[in-house]
């Protein structure tokens, strides 16, 4: 991405100063907002958070001589009498006042995406299109909590024409201070699914939570909505009770705006057929699944809705890989052949490993291959887990899954609920998953990894990618 694409936030000590109320002894000038001192780079203003677990106060030194060009902090610090430091009472409300700040300084057009599944994909996926057609920002990674969406608005440039927020919840009341801190002329519901049903007494209070998103909306902005999702009424009446000027329906439904009209799922990807405003037109998706499929169609309805070329975005699509851990794929040598590794392991809930067993499905196997789902806890279900889990077997099922590695005691209940036919490994955790594995890989094997962050499925993924070929090794041992 190109410095014009992706340009940087400035902040002049003056104007932290009135962002903040704190007091700097000196003149600086930042060109980054970080909270990290692990990954603070050149130029960039270090805020000292205090957490339950670190204290960043600790740090602000080795930021300094990391390259940070200013502090933000509310204790005394021991780092000279000529260190660049802000000093104020409270360093989260000082991120809280910069990101307020960043956003009333900016002239984006800001985008807001929330959905119990497909938000950090739908935001990529807008941040990459927008930059081909102008200066756009949008969020590092998942900062989508009470940290990194007023550290995404800091770090706003001031000349970006378009901004992407991801913004998440787990509880009811989270939304709402984020989405009016972000202040977005769009906002996104990618759908409504069980996903932390744990902290929720139904589904429909779920929506009710994703609603809190248009708390925040600016009058007479667009909000875009699953047409297809039992929850678009209620989320529909919400936006326009929050003062929405269009609310955007996408999907198969008739009264979609954006309307699906017809597609074809290939190993690799998809070509989509679709319709708005009576333009019909067609174009590729280089991520697999149907809910890629779903989601593209919510990516051009904000497009549109920002005002920017929706056909230009629609034939870049091609373009869009996965983030990270999201649907990546990795080919990996295996003997004297290759295995295809499908990593999803950044998060779980039921609907999308659903999705992603579908992919699984048309992943095209080498010769003898075989269809390997290495499967971890799905987090926040509470006492629904054991039925969600248990309901995956169907999905497996329709998969055509050979092996079932699963990791954790929730996966047990699926683990009970599959036929004889499906081979399955059970593990505690994915550290003991991953031996087993190793041994069963062969060549011409398409693996899934996906599971809850809490589960780690991550390590399994790592393991295939960097220790397949020490299984010779291991055994001989």
């Amino acid at each position: 991405m190109t410095d014009l694409q992706q340009p940087s936030a400035h902040w002049q000590s003056s104007e932290a100063i009135n962002a903040t109320g704190g007091i700097s002894a000196m003149d600086w000038n930042a060109t980054g907002v970080s909270i990290d001192s692990r990954t603070v780079e050149q130029g960039d203003l270090f805020i000292a958070i205090s957490g339950p677990n670190f204290d960043g106060h600790d740090y602000v030194k080795s930021a300094l001589e990391n390259g940070a060009a200013a502090a933000v902090v509310a204790q005394e610090i021991e780092a000279g009498a000529d260190a660049p430091l802000l000093k104020v009472k409270d360093t989260f409300a000082a991120l809280n006042d910069l990101g307020r700040a960043g956003r009333d300084r900016s002239v984006a057009k800001i985008i807001a995406v929330t959905g119990s599944v497909g938000k950090t994909g739908v935001k990529e996926a807008l941040g990459q299109l927008l930059s081909g057609q102008g200066r756009t920002s949008y969020s590092r990674g998942s900062f989508n909590n009470q940290f990194g969406v007023p550290l995404s608005l800091a770090r706003l440039p001031q000349n970006a024409n378009y901004a992407v927020f991801e913004l998440g919840m787990n509880h009811a009341g989270e939304l709402t201070p984020l989405s009016q801190m972000v202040r977005p002329i769009v906002a996104i519901v990618t759908t409504v699914e069980p996903a932390h049903i744990e902290f929720f007494s139904t589904v429909d209070d779920i929506a009710r939570a994703k609603a809190e998103i248009f708390n925040g909306l600016e009058k007479g902005g667009t909000a875009i909505l699953n047409r297809d999702n039992e929850y678009f009424e209620l989320l529909a009446d919400a936006a326009n009770a929050a003062g929405a000027g269009k609310v955007i329906g996408f999907g198969a439904h008739d009264e979609a705006q954006f309307k699906l009209l017809d597609f074809v799922l290939k190993s690799g990807g998809s070509t989509v057929e679709a319709s708005f405003n009576g333009y019909r037109f067609t174009y590729q998706l280089a991520m697999p699944g149907r809910h890629w499929v779903m989601n593209s169609l919510a990516v051009l309805a904000a497009v549109e809705a920002v005002g920017a070329d929706v056909f230009a975005a629609a034939r870049a699509f091609a373009q869009i890989k996965p983030p990270k851990s999201r649907g990546e794929r990795h080919i990996i040598p295996v003997g004297d052949g290759t295995i295809e590794l499908i990593d999803d392991s950044y998060n779980a809930s039921p609907v999308s490993i659903a999705a992603a067993l579908e992919v699984l499905a048309q992943t095209e196997l080498g010769p003898s291959g075989r269809r390997i789902a290495a499967l971890g806890d799905m987090r926040e279900l509470g006492d629904k887990s054991a039925d969600l889990h248990r309901g995956l077997a169907a999905h497996v099922i329709a998969a055509g899954v050979d092996l079932v590695y699963a990791a954790g005691p929730e996966m047990k209940h699926l683990c009970d609920a599959l036929p004889e036919t499906i081979g399955v490994v059970h593990t505690p955790d994915s550290d003991q998953l991953i031996q087993p594995l190793l041994d069963e890989i062969q060549p011409g094997d398409v693996v899934l990894v996906k599971g809850s962050a809490g589960s780690l499925m991550g390590k399994v993924v790592d393991a295939l990618k960097k220790n397949v070929d020490r299984r010779e090794t291991l055994n001989a041992v």
